[in-house]
């Protein structure tokens, strides 16, 4: 019998053992890949430039989250510089930072576990599976862009820390997506997941073009050959995709049916 209370998509599932034991395997998966990355990111990146990407805020991250969700109100999207390098996160909100994509990345996974609980199909290799996953997909994607920025012959500003920043950004649309669809339905999450899509890439479009274009700090149109304009089309458009790609089989989620024996009379 359902004794949640009407109107409460939810009901009592904040106390299902079984999305509490998902949410705290998802908790301790998240903070040992943590863990592990933060013993060995010197391999990767030296310690100075890494800082560099976590000097962030609380005024900045609230901020950030407002562009990246609404960035059509966002009007100046140059980034400043100080003694000829880019200003810190904190002091330049069009800065790239790597806090908010390791934090979405984290929160993703626990919303994955959360979700998996709800839906009476967590298991621990499960989520382990999905987070993994997640990792190499992020991976992939900035392989692929250096890929083709090195195929297309462009020289840009654009570092790899960046691309990891850029392409982490679609973390926070994917949270907001999924939560959108456990409490409203998947109505609800095809039109969240149209808003994040759309914004993050017009936020991409509006960010990159001003490294990938030169031409375009100087006069705001985006001036350039078509190599780089594709490039920059690319990176706009596979982001929603992969936002998608990443989610929908998580709120579209069949549970399979229970054969009903018949006995006989």
């Amino acid at each position: 019998e359902d004794t949640s209370a009407p109107g409460q998509p939810f009901g009592n599932v904040l106390s299902d053992p079984m999305a509490n034991m998902a949410m705290q395997y998802g908790e301790t998966l998240a903070n040992s890949g943590k863990a592990y990355v933060d013993k060995n990111i010197n391999k990767w990146i030296s310690f100075d430039k890494l800082k560099y990407y976590f000097s962030v805020d609380t005024s900045y991250v609230l901020n950030k989250l407002r562009i990246i969700l609404f960035p059509y109100v966002h009007t100046n999207w140059s980034v400043h510089y100080s003694k000829a390098e880019p200003a810190p996160p904190r002091a330049e909100v069009n800065a790239p930072d790597l806090y908010i994509p390791s934090m979405g990345f984290v929160t993703f996974i626990l919303a994955i576990g959360f979700a998996f609980g709800i839906q009476s199909r967590f298991s621990p290799e499960q989520l382990g599976i999905v987070a993994s996953s997640t990792l190499a997909w992020l991976v992939a994607e900035v392989i692929v862009y250096l890929l083709c920025l090195y195929l297309f012959g462009v020289t840009t500003e654009v570092s790899t820390p960046d691309l990891v920043a850029f392409c982490g950004y679609k973390y926070v649309g994917m949270i907001l997506c999924i939560i959108t669809g456990l409490m409203l339905g998947k109505l609800a999450y095809y039109a969240c997941l149209t808003w994040t899509s759309v914004a993050l890439a017009y936020f991409l479009v509006r960010t990159l073009r001003l490294l990938i274009l030169p031409q375009a700090a100087v006069d705001g149109i985006a001036h350039g050959n078509k190599r780089r304009n594709y490039l920059l089309l690319m990176m706009a458009v596979f982001q929603p995709v992969m936002m998608f790609w990443l989610t929908a089989g998580i709120i579209g989620y069949t549970p399979p049916a229970i054969p009903v024996l018949h006995t006989k009379a």
